[in-house]
């Protein structure tokens, strides 16, 4: 098992010790909540130290004075017909360094995330992950405190026969 790396001096699971750390497979379904995710396949990714979600278009707009950003997520692969519209504050604007070595400006957003059981909020940069086999990456800076993760196992919290239904589709 990998357990997500805590800060420097702190231990990992540093909250609630009647709470144990949830343990994760590779993969997993999960919700994002605040932006209208209801489910949403994840890989589980200890390599990466951001979480990603996949986003097929990212603007940036304004609401009140403060920067909101408002994309657009294929949440199934292979479902372009499912749609969801999202708006967060941006949160900020990052260069992000993918598995291949490329750097990217990537905008960042802050939403629950809710996975077996349990809710928590993590940051998520927005990039087109449309040839990708997941809609999202969940790194190890959401992850650590929280869970462990058995990278031998997959979807511990719970497997999804139907998730168009999700949807309002299937």
């Amino acid at each position: 098992m990998i357990a997500a790396q805590a800060p420097c001096g702190k231990s990992a699971f540093a909250g609630d010790p009647a709470v144990p750390p949830l343990l994760l497979g590779w993969r997993e379904w999960a919700a994002l909540p605040d932006i209208g995710l209801h489910l949403i396949k994840a890989k589980v990714d200890t390599g990466a130290r951001t979480s990603t979600l996949h986003a097929f278009y990212v603007e940036s707009l304004r609401r009140g004075g403060s920067p909101y950003v408002r994309f657009g997520v294929h949440p199934l692969r292979g479902r372009l017909d499912l749609m969801v519209h999202g708006e967060a504050p941006l949160l900020d604007c990052r260069r992000v360094c993918d598995s291949g070595g490329h750097r990217e400006e990537r905008c960042v957003i802050l939403s629950r995330l809710r996975i077996g059981g349990r809710e928590w909020p993590i940051e998520l940069t927005l990039t087109n992950r449309e040839t990708m086999r997941f809609r999202m990456l969940l790194g190890r800076g959401a992850l650590a405190g929280r869970a462990l993760v058995d990278p031998q196992l997959s979807f511990v919290t719970g497997r999804q026969l139907q998730p168009a239904r999700c949807y309002g589709t299937d």
